[in-house]
């Protein structure tokens, strides 16, 4: 079969692979759609784990093969994949903090080599741990939508992580395919969404995502964005919005020390601040402890996904109360998949979320 194997810091290669070989507990894939993810991208520019991987994470393909122990599944049947699955047992699962869990860091997808996922690649073998994640894809509902689930779960558990009532108002800081989910999300339990961006394009499609207001940052000296949008300041904003009282919320769905600095001076006292996208180890900002502390502003962070919130996930996605069609753009071929990554990495105004498909 092809696959793009990694073999360094930005060096991807379409390479042949043996079909894997499944146990009597395993599933195998043919994949169909796979989407790219900010912490593959991370990964394969740094090089933070060793070579040979493929990755690829956000999977959707069709059952080929299933194992003499499988119950539940069969030849044919269309599935959306997740590469991680908690025990429920340990002290981390019992805190609900499945991304903590030593099982749950396993990766129990793959297509050879080191399990990573696998979905740039033919075929993948789900294995006997992670089968409870994987979902079947209604005959209504395509590839491109069932890949969608994994990064709408971790939309989710995010949200849920936040302690709001209906009619609060939260800051959403981006309007990336991540972003947008938040402010659908927000908007569907009954928050009221500020959303900002540089691209004016993206502000105009939060609006149809349920934002009530949206605000482009002020940044000075910044020629790569000539044509953002304009208008009040997010400060002033927040104070006409919320009646001086400050934000709720904020979410950061972007990677901006400066964003997080400004967000946290806007929140009200007891308002809750969460990072979505600082995942790049080594980072570092300043905060102001007395806002923590004497203020009670709460600092969180969010990573991946909630197993238990997978029905919940398919739900909103399959009845497209939460539609993800509008937020893919780029459809890539495998053997371009490097491009794929490069469109995700450097995003134009034109592009969102950027997957690889195959026949």
């Amino acid at each position: 079969m092809r696959a793009v194997v990694y073999r360094g810091p930005d060096d991807l290669r379409l390479e042949t692979l043996p079909v894997p070989r499944i146990a009597t507990g395993d599933l195998l894939v043919k994949v169909t759609a796979c989407g790219v993810c900010p912490t593959d991208i991370k990964k394969i520019h740094y090089g933070t784990v060793l070579p040979p991987r493929v990755f690829g994470h956000e999977t959707a393909g069709v059952v080929v093969r299933v194992g003499s122990r499988v119950r539940g599944f069969h030849e044919g049947d269309r599935v959306a994949l997740h590469h991680h699955v908690p025990c429920l047992r340990c002290h981390a699962c019992r805190h609900r903090a499945f991304a903590q869990c030593p099982q749950y860091k396993r990766t129990g997808i793959t297509a050879g080599f080191e399990p990573a996922g696998g979905g740039y690649a033919e075929y993948v073998r789900v294995m006997s741990f992670v089968i409870p994640g994987v979902v079947k894809i209604p005959s209504r509902n395509s590839f491109l939508e069932g890949a969608m689930l994994e990064p709408v779960n971790t939309v989710l558990k995010a949200v849920r992580r936040l302690n709001l009532v209906q009619g609060d108002v939260v800051l959403v800081a981006g309007q990336g395919p991540i972003g947008l989910m938040f402010t659908r999300l927000l908007g569907l339990a009954g928050m009221r969404v500020v959303a900002t961006d540089l691209l004016p394009n993206r502000l105009s499609l939060s609006r149809r995502f349920g934002a009530e207001w949206t605000s482009a940052p002020e940044i000075a000296n910044r020629p790569e964005f000539p044509g953002r949008a304009k208008g009040q300041s997010l400060a002033k904003l927040v104070d006409r919005v919320t009646r001086g009282r400050g934000l709720d919320a904020a979410v950061l769905a972007v990677p901006s020390v400066e964003a997080m600095v400004q967000a946290q001076a806007l929140l009200r006292g007891a308002g809750q601040l969460l990072l979505f996208s600082h995942t790049q180890r080594g980072s570092s900002a300043s905060v102001d402890l007395a806002a923590i502390c004497v203020d009670e502003k709460d600092l969180l962070g969010s990573y991946s996904a909630d197993y238990l919130l997978q029905d919940e996930v398919a739900r909103l996605v399959f009845s497209r109360k939460l539609d993800v069609r509008s937020l893919i753009t780029h459809e890539f071929p495998l053997a371009a998949t490097d491009a794929a990554i490069q469109l995700a990495s450097n995003p134009t105004p034109g592009s969102l979320k950027v997957v690889v498909t195959q026949e």
